[in-house]
């Protein structure tokens, strides 16, 4: 009897909850800094413009460090890129704790974004490579439940031990829930198959005097692997989602905390969370029956909302509805994103393709700060979050209109009339 490729052994099933945990923690980690590094910054006494530059700091980690992670978690360890993210990100928040000027601050931003490049990269490999084909959005949606499950009450959190307590514990705290992460990591284990392929392919290399095949993954340049189509219009539609996401992050607090009213920042990331956990399982599921386009299309209608009720917000209700449509937004976008990415990759080069494509929405975060930070000040901050949502209509008519062969193709593809023409069958194999 052939084994149900659908099926899920109960051994498997350990390993994804153990590393579910690890994310868990991972993740609430890092969404308890997310409030509250922009008033930290500026506690220093840096300007609209040098905060925007700090924030963006932490893109720059992920864009020069990314491409040779995915390489390493493809031709080394899934498990140690894992764990590589765990180590950055206990040490990050005691080099926040100890940097006492806004250069000292940049360059630990820099080094802070390791963690995430590190850890969402071999997070997301390790996933795809254990699940079912059939099944792989549905596994991606519950998998990826570690981020909203965190934003829920990791921001309102830090929020609140920074105000009741100050940084210091705020820092300490954060650490400690990176030393749990790591401590988790260390049961998590590769799949079956992928170390087998790994192994393989190792075997192929040493009977091969010197040679490598120029149709190998491993002698493309990463960079290259970039304007292939499969891979173009997602990273582009990422990089555009990253701008946005990078004007919330860096521009929220401060935005909130100019409003005649007192608001815990906190609360508006709980609101997205909220949302972000009810989308993805439901949309993983949903997604695998009735194709990913579609859920990519609602996910940027999401967005353009969002950013268009908080250019207007006047009070806390316009703020927590914003920040709930845009968590349905992500919740939708980033796994669903992902998904399509594992459908057109192969499993010897799928750590980086994740890398590469997830390496757009770091450029957007790289820019967004800098960018619009320039120009905080003279605009203000609601012009910036319409400005974001008219990013959000041009990410929408990119994805629509390129991410297939043709001009026909993607119409069908974005409204699920359409499978994927560049999915590769029984890539998890």
């Amino acid at each position: 009897m052939r084994p149900d490729p659908n099926h899920i052994p109960p051994e498997t099933r350990r390993e994804l909850i153990v590393l579910f945990l690890t994310g868990l923690l991972f993740w609430t980690n890092i969404t308890a800094l997310l409030p509250t590094i922009p008033l930290y910054i500026r506690t220093l006494g840096a300007t609209e413009a040098q905060i925007g530059l700090v924030m963006g700091a932490f893109a720059i980690g992920l864009l020069l460090t990314r491409p040779r992670l995915g390489k390493l978690a493809d031709l080394r360890s899934r498990v140690l890129v894992l764990r590589i993210g765990a180590i950055v990100a206990i040490l990050s928040p005691l080099l926040y704790l100890a940097a006492s000027s806004v250069p000292l601050l940049f360059g630990v931003r820099v080094f802070h974004g390791i963690s995430i490049a590190a850890f969402t990269t071999a997070y997301s490999t390790l996933v795809a490579d254990i699940s079912p084909a059939n099944r792989r959005g549905e596994t991606i949606g519950y998998m990826s439940l570690v981020t909203p499950l965190a934003m829920g009450f990791g921001p309102v959190m830090g929020s609140a031990i920074a105000t009741q307590s100050g940084f210091p514990l705020l820092f300490l705290t954060s650490t400690i829930l990176g030393i749990f992460s790591f401590g988790l990591s260390l049961r998590v284990q590769e799949a079956p198959h992928v170390l087998a392929n790994r192994a393989n392919r190792t075997r192929q290399v040493a009977g091969t005097i010197g040679t490598v095949s120029p149709a190998s993954p491993s002698a493309l340049k990463f960079w290259s692997l970039l304007f292939e189509p499969r891979l173009l219009i997602p990273s582009l539609t990422l990089l555009l989602v990253g701008i946005i996401f990078g004007t919330i992050t860096t521009f929220i607090p401060l935005f909130i905390d100019a409003l005649p009213f007192n608001l815990n920042v906190g609360l508006f990331y709980s609101a997205a969370a909220a949302a972000s956990f009810m989308a993805r399982p439901l949309v993983g599921r949903l997604s695998d029956v009735m194709g990913r386009g579609p859920f990519v299309c609602i996910a940027l209608l999401c967005y353009i909302l969002s950013m268009a009720i908080l250019s207007l917000a006047i009070n806390p209700p316009m703020l927590l509805c914003a920040g709930f449509i845009e968590g349905a937004g992500a919740g939708m976008l980033i796994p669903t994103t992902l998904a399509i990415v594992s459908d057109r990759s192969r499993v010897d080069e799928r750590g980086r393709l994740f890398a590469l494509c997830i390496s757009g929405f770091d450029l957007g975060l790289a820019l967004a700060g800098p960018l619009f930070g320039q120009i905080a000040g003279t605009l203000g901050y609601r012009n910036l979050f319409a400005i974001a949502s008219g990013l959000a209509i041009v990410a929408l008519l990119l994805f629509a209109t390129r991410s297939s062969k043709s001009l026909g193709h993607s119409l069908r593809f974005a409204i699920g009339r359409e499978r994927d023409v560049y999915a590769i069958e029984d890539s998890a194999l």
